[in-house]
């Protein structure tokens, strides 16, 4: 079996090619952030093409000899293929262009869509989730001069950021032409900047649209209030019985499992979360556990009567949007069930509920276990210089699952570019550029290493 030692020789001369292809694959990168590819905003679905067709360039660039771009009634994706020399395995690649939308461009340092390099951090939307991932897929291919040791399949979606909603049946149209012996999705995070890790576990996630009525039409506040019940007001007593006192979910039927024994400091969770001093943390035991192994549910929006345009009005209707992420093992369906039963159960005064369904997504288990787990393993330690942590993740990427349900013998490992100050999908998202160098190299190495794991 492959391990750190058997692979030290051969770091070296990868690291050298990973920092000699490097210059270029940053640029490439920063053209790729470039382009505004918001999946969630119809107006930019030119960009999200645009972004595709680049990808498509670079992959053919980089010698890849089979790219195209596919859709499946969604937003375009990029499968590319190289394949694999005679009696080696096939990995396929994972990565996503498509990225959130920047809030307040006001609000940035520089410009969303303009990479810029401040000390050792590259700022932009993209440079960290996950446009970074296809550059850490370009680097490696780039390393080995376009001829990788095995065979490989790129698969870049584009939308992800809006919960992957046609990604089942692009896996099943291309299902041959994706096919492979182990997957490995650069998109999530690493534990520390200079620490590595492999994602085993994901909260999965469902969210729905709840409307509140109270009123069959608006009433003088001065008229009626005291006796009328107001529909925001209403609505916001609903939504506070999602939790309880501690600020634990108070919605029954919910699964919950123990979180891995790793300690998250105190000092590290009030930096890296923002939360103003005075203000509590949700919930109670482990904070690993309350990211990654129960569910959490937040209200993400609201429409009611909007402030500069307020009156003393009772409004008789008010709707918000729910996110509610699911801890591993849960049922989707099921956790939409339980979700739509509170809120129907729960409504104050005999207000009336009516809750539209939204996206189901399964959470993930990628246990690190298997001949190509090793190899990954023992890559990453040669290129950090520390054996990876094994981390939970309280986000949701789709894919895990599927690759898992239509590929049920290959191995699926979760690898990282981004770090806990990479804020991604907010203000500033930013990549660490000695992390990206890392990453690059590890992936090169893991290449050469699944080379030979199969044997």
């Amino acid at each position: 079996m492959t391990d750190a030692d058997t692979l030290t020789p051969s770091r070296d001369a990868l690291a050298a090619r990973v920092e000699a292809v490097l210059p270029g694959v940053l640029d490439d990168l920063a053209r790729l952030v470039a382009i505004p590819s918001i999946s969630a905003d119809p107006g930019r679905a030119a960009d999200v093409e645009a972004s595709a067709e680049a990808v498509a360039g670079l992959l053919a660039d980089a010698g890849c000899p089979d790219v195209r771009v596919v859709r499946a009634g969604g937003r375009p994706a990029v499968i590319g293929r190289y394949p694999a020399p005679e009696g080696a395995p096939t990995i396929c690649l994972y990565a996503h262009h498509d990225v959130q939308p920047t809030g307040d461009p006001a609000l940035w340092s520089s410009e969303p869509f303009t990479a810029t390099q401040r000390g050792d951090r590259l700022f932009g939307r993209g440079t960290a989730d996950d446009k970074a991932g296809v550059a850490v897929h370009l680097a490696a291919l780039r390393a080995f001069d376009g001829r990788p040791p095995v065979g490989v399949t790129l698969f870049i979606e584009g939308e992800e950021e809006v919960g992957s909603p046609t990604l089942h049946a692009l896996l099943e149209e291309y299902r041959d032409d994706l096919a492979a012996d182990a997957y490995v999705i650069a998109d999530s995070g690493n534990w520390a900047v200079g620490v590595p890790a492999f994602t085993t576990t994901l909260r999965g996630l469902v969210d729905c649209t709840v409307t509140l009525r109270t009123l069959d039409h608006a009433l003088h506040s001065g008229q009626f209030g005291g006796v009328a019940p107001d529909a925001l007001t209403t609505l916001c007593r609903l939504v506070a019985t999602l939790h309880d006192e501690a600020g634990n979910v108070a919605i029954e039927g919910l699964v919950s499992r123990p979180g891995p024994d790793l300690e998250y400091p105190a000092d590290r969770l009030a930096e890296e979360s923002g939360v103003l001093p005075g203000v509590h943390y949700l919930g109670d035991g482990p904070v690993t556990e309350r990211l990654w192994t129960r569910p959490a549910v937040s209200v993400i929006g609201i429409d009611a009567t909007a402030v500069d345009h307020a009156s003393n009005t009772l409004a008789p209707s008010a709707r918000a949007k729910l996110s509610l992420r699911l801890a591993p093992g849960q049922d989707p369906a099921a956790a939409m069930d339980a979700l739509v039963a509170h809120l129907e159960s729960h409504a104050p005064w005999g207000a009336r509920v009516e809750v539209r369904r939204g996206e189901l997504g399964a959470p993930g288990e990628a246990p690190l276990v298997g001949p190509y787990a090793e190899a990954a393993l023992a890559a990453f330690t040669a290129a950090w210089g520390r054996e990876p942590v094994t981390i939970g993740q309280g986000g949701s990427i789709a894919m895990v699952a599927d690759f898992q349900q239509l590929f049920p013998a290959a191995t699926v490992l979760v690898t990282a570019v981004s770090d806990p100050d990479s804020r991604m999908h907010g203000i500033d998202e930013s990549l660490h550029l000695g992390d990206f160098r890392l990453a690059c190299l590890s992936e090169a190495l893991l290449l050469a290493a699944l080379s030979t794991a199969a044997s």
